[in-house]
């Protein structure tokens, strides 16, 4: 009896996985930890034409074009607004599409981060059929949180799989056009007078 009950510890132990909770708007959501790669602060983001309203737009994280996701605007509520507190949770999506590719990577722009929760699977309850402003097929259920409950992402599933193949090719190519729009934009006019050593100074960068 006492290797059975140690074998269920042991199992019990190895089934608690841990989650990230972070808030948008009044609401709070968790991701598994296993596809949070980074939290980055909220920075300079370049918007894109061309791509639905809840992309927020691209930042360029150490050269890779990665597309940031309000997912505020995607839940049919209103815009999030850049805050003190708001950041960037840089998580790695997996598809069915991408098997034995590399995983797509997204950043979800959070209100604030929480905690990192460990939770079992007794832990996890249903996802309600009605009452919250996200799509069940969204979510892997639900967990306790202090007073409140926080709702689990699938992060596999709040991007459809036409989606995560979309984003890259509509990522680099916004991206590849906003740099276009600004050398067009910085380059001299042949009809204006030269600039003076001063002021092109001050235009190069140190």
């Amino acid at each position: 009896m006492q290797i059975a009950r140690e074998e269920t510890s042991r199992d019990t132990e190895t089934s608690v996985q841990q989650y990230l909770t972070f808030m948008i708007g009044s609401e709070e959501y968790a991701v598994s930890l296993l596809r949070v790669k980074e939290i980055i602060e909220y920075d300079t983001v370049t918007q894109i034409p061309k791509t639905p309203e809840w992309i927020r737009g691209v930042i360029n994280l150490r050269g890779s074009v990665v597309p940031v996701i309000d997912l505020a605007v995607k839940f049919r509520q209103a815009p999030s607004v850049a805050g003190k507190l708001t950041c960037i949770v840089i998580t790695e999506v997996l598809g069915e599409v991408q098997s034995g590719e590399e995983a797509a990577v997204m950043g979800i722009m959070a209100d604030s981060v929480r905690q990192v929760i460990d939770l079992r699977p007794q832990d996890i309850e249903e996802s309600p059929a009605f009452g919250t402003r996200v799509k069940i097929d969204y979510l892997l259920g639900m967990a306790r949180s202090g007073k409140k409950f926080c709702l689990l992402l699938d992060t596999e599933k709040v991007l459809s799989t036409d989606e995560l193949l979309e984003l890259p090719d509509l990522a680099e190519r916004a991206a590849g056009e906003s740099q276009t729009e600004l050398e067009l934009l910085t380059a001299p006019d042949p009809g204006e007078a030269p600039t003076t050593p001063a002021s092109s100074e001050e235009t190069q960068p140190e």
